[in-house]
Order: C-alpha cells, then sequence, then structure tokens
C-alpha cells in the first residue's frame, strides 16, 4: 500500500512513542506531494465575511486588501503616526494602489507601510478610539487604536463563518494567501513585470508566503 509523506510520519511518531521514545529513521514517501494552496477566491471571502458580524467582516476585508496578520488588524496605525522602518521597499510596491497610507508592527517588530483604499480608510476612521487601549492577545501585548476585531477572536469568528459558509476552512492566514497571490498577478498583467520580479516585490514584505505564490503564480502566468 502506497501513503503520502504525512501519513509515514505520523506512524513514525507513533512507533516511536510505542518504543520509549527511541528514535526512527524518517523514510520519505515516494508519492508526490501535492501542495495545497491556502488562498480563498474573491467570491469565497465575500461569503464568509457575509456569515460574519460586521466588525469582523470589516477586519476580514482590510486582512485580504492589504495582507494582514491576525494580529497586524489589532496594530494599525497611520503611517504619520507610526513610520515604516528605513528599509529599501521598492518604488512601485504600490503601484496602482490608490489610497491612504498606513504601517503596521508586524512580525519580528517590523513596521510596515500598508495602502488602504479611500473608501476602507474613511470607515477605518469613523472607528478611531478616543484613547488607546491596551489589550492582549495570546500573550502579546497590543495597543490598539481603531475598535476593530484582530488577533484570535477574529481568527475564531473567521474560522466559523468559514465553516458555515464554505463547509472548510483554512484559516484566516489564508487571506494572506490571496492577497500575495493576486498583487504578484496584478504587477504581472497590468504593469508588464515579470514573473521573478513581481515575486521579489511582493515578498519583500510575505517571505513566509513563497511557496503559495509560487505555485499558483507560475500556473495562472
Amino acid at each position: 500500500m502506497e501513503v503520502r509523506q504525512k501519513t509515514l510520519d505520523l506512524d513514525r511518531q507513533a512507533c516511536q512513542h510505542l518504543l520509549g521514545g527511541e528514535k526512527l529513521p524518517v523514510i520519505k514517501s515516494e508519492i508526490e506531494t501535492v501542495l495545497k494552496s491556502r488562498s480563498y477566491s474573491p467570491a469565497q471571502i465575500e461569503r464568509i465575511a457575509a456569515a460574519q458580524t460586521p466588525k469582523y467582516a470589516f477586519s476580514t476585508r482590510l486582512s485580504y486588501c492589504a495582507g494582514l496578520r491576525a494580529q497586524e488588524l489589532g496594530r494599525i496605525r497611520l503611517l504619520a503616526d507610526q513610520p515604516a522602518d528605513d528599509r529599501p521597499w521598492h518604488k512601485d510596491l504600490y503601484l496602482g494602489r490608490d489610497g491612504v497610507q498606513y504601517s503596521v508592527k508586524g512580525k519580528g517588530g517590523l513596521t510596515r507601510e500598508i495602502r488602504l483604499s479611500h473608501a476602507d480608510a474613511a470607515r477605518l476612521e469613523t472607528l478611531l478610539l478616543p484613547v488607546p487601549r491596551t489589550l492582549y492577545d495570546r500573550g502579546i501585548e497590543i495597543v490598539q487604536y481603531y475598535d476593530i476585531g484582530f488577533g484570535q477572536k477574529w481568527s475564531n469568528s473567521f474560522t466559523k463563518a468559514a465553516m458555515r459558509a464554505l463547509g472548510f476552512t483554512d484559516g484566516g492566514h489564508g487571506l494572506r494567501h490571496s492577497y500575495a497571490q493576486e498583487r504578484v498577478l496584478e504587477l504581472q498583467r497590468n504593469y508588464h513585470y515579470d514573473f521573478n520580479n513581481a515575486l521579489a516585490i511582493v515578498l519583500a514584505f510575505h517571505k513566509d508566503l513563497y511557496g503559495s505564490v509560487l505555485q499558483i503564480s507560475r500556473s495562472l502566468s
């Protein structure tokens, strides 16, 4: 019987446990592992958002349109109030995406610029808190300036809404995959970048999505 790598790994771990922790060699499956994208289509995202409360649906939109992680949603600030770190960001990072400049402090402490549409920015500013509030998400301190959903609570809302709307979920993090894939294709189709250069521009902010973008963008380019 042929099995995939994940099955072999689980069987090896079970055997190691029965043998008192003895390490067994890793056996590679001869079946090719097929990569599965964690991205959602725009139609799927709309259906998920429609199954959420307005507060969490707006956070879902922001995550999708700006490629934000769950905790980054709680760290949005105007770029003028929270400047991005001094890095050699590509001049065309947001080519064709007119909007308002914000920033987020992301994974590893890097503060980067994000671009929100004028409509999303106008709505976000109506949610500006009179006084910033300090909250904790999974043990990490978050100083929040806007009253929007973020972190574990937003992730839970997204997962439940996806199950209701689609019957499956790949988690809120899949919205970052959708953002990165669409942005690479946008640079290729509308601004005449070749695949490798478009990939380099987008992955300056999203290195963790390399495999996903590489897989989908090459198949559609």
